[in-house]
């Protein structure tokens, strides 16, 4: 998870870590990490907080160090980021289901891998619809388009 933070978030952290490190000892108290998650503008259920602390100071200090504390926000940043496009691509799918019954058929899909990528043959778009509709259904559910757009 940490990986899939930014430089700019990883910068963004240090700061707020560092603000809180008073003593510049290099650890903040385990108590202010809901804190600083708030002046991040994340949102998180007290508890799971509580059990994801735990799980991370495994010594049990009260207290993290920067690749701790990096390692429980990346948690909220990242998790946040994949619901942000999941959201946006439920959205796009809703879109081409214009039926409303939880699928596209290959026609749509076609006219959306065309509009991708306009230099595709027939031959090609046919062997990526076979890829894709791996149920050969003749439609594409949700979680085949996720698929697709996102490589998961």
């Amino acid at each position: 998870m940490v990986e899939e933070l930014t430089t700019e978030q990883v910068q963004m952290l240090r700061k707020a870590f560092d603000m809180f490190d008073r003593d510049k000892k290099g650890s903040i108290q385990t108590n202010m990490v809901a804190t600083i998650l708030r002046t991040l503008g994340q949102t998180f259920e007290e508890k799971d907080l509580k059990e994801l602390i735990e799980e991370i100071d495994s010594d049990g200090s009260g207290e993290l160090e920067f690749d701790e504390f990096l390692t429980l926000t990346a948690r909220y940043l990242v998790d946040e980021d994949s619901e942000a496009i999941q959201e946006e691509l439920r959205e796009a799918f809703r879109m081409y289901d214009s039926g409303g019954n939880g699928y596209i058929n290959v026609s749509d899909l076609r006219e959306i891998l065309r509009a991708l990528d306009d230099k595709l043959t027939e031959d090609e778009l046919d062997e990526m619809i076979q890829e894709i509709d791996t149920d050969g259904s003749g439609t594409v559910d949700f979680d085949e388009f996720m698929e697709m757009m996102t490589g998961d």
